[in-house]
């Protein structure tokens, strides 16, 4: 039995959601992009009256991929400036069995993971060209299915996330519960 610590990525162990970050960066690199914004916005909306799920919402967004090329290096620079985000909190902490489950694009993350030492990471399957899914968002419940069917006989010591209404499956898991707020660690009692 392997015993692992899980963390959340955005707003947990990240000051600030990644993929927002990322946009904000190919629009400054690429400024015609802006021009994919009124399209996000309208997507936007019919996720917010529910006609379309987060994943479909997601995938629009990320279809301004088509317009960008995200390689290696353009990663690569854009972690050079956000890594200075990852919280004071994790760097104190950090475990050889540490495992991020991130609903962020798996492509996004792994570059800053892999630096981080970071054991293992699961997070949203998104072609970096086309900016489809392969598979749905590793969100809530999806969390702990990816989980499960990487690992088979695991303890999770430890999980930390911002957000007790969408990780509530990956805090459950756990010994040890953490809500993250800012830079305080919240021990939370699931239990009841």
């Amino acid at each position: 039995m392997i015993k692992i610590n899980l963390f959340d990525f955005d707003e947990t162990i990240y000051d600030g959601d990644s993929t927002v970050d990322f946009f904000k960066y190919i629009f400054k690199k690429k400024p015609i992009s802006v021009i994919w914004l009124p399209v996000m916005g309208f997507y936007g909306f019919l996720h917010l009256l529910r006609i379309i799920d987060k994943t479909t919402m997601k995938q629009k967004f990320y279809k301004i991929f088509c317009f960008v090329n995200i390689n290696d290096k353009f990663l690569e620079d854009f972690w050079k400036i956000n890594e200075k985000k990852i919280k004071r909190f994790y760097l104190d902490r950090i475990h050889d069995n540490d495992i991020v489950i991130s609903a962020s694009p798996e492509f996004l993350l792994k570059p800053i993971c892999k630096k981080l030492g970071v054991k293992d990471m699961m997070a949203s399957q998104v072609d970096k060209i086309t900016g489809k899914y392969n598979g749905i968002n590793c969100h809530d419940v999806e969390k702990v299915r990816r989980l499960n069917e990487k690992y088979k006989d695991y303890e999770v010591l430890e999980s930390f996330s911002d957000s007790l209404k969408s990780d509530r499956p990956i805090l459950e898991l756990a010994k040890d519960a953490y809500l993250v707020k800012g830079d305080k660690l919240i021990l939370l009692d699931l239990k009841k």
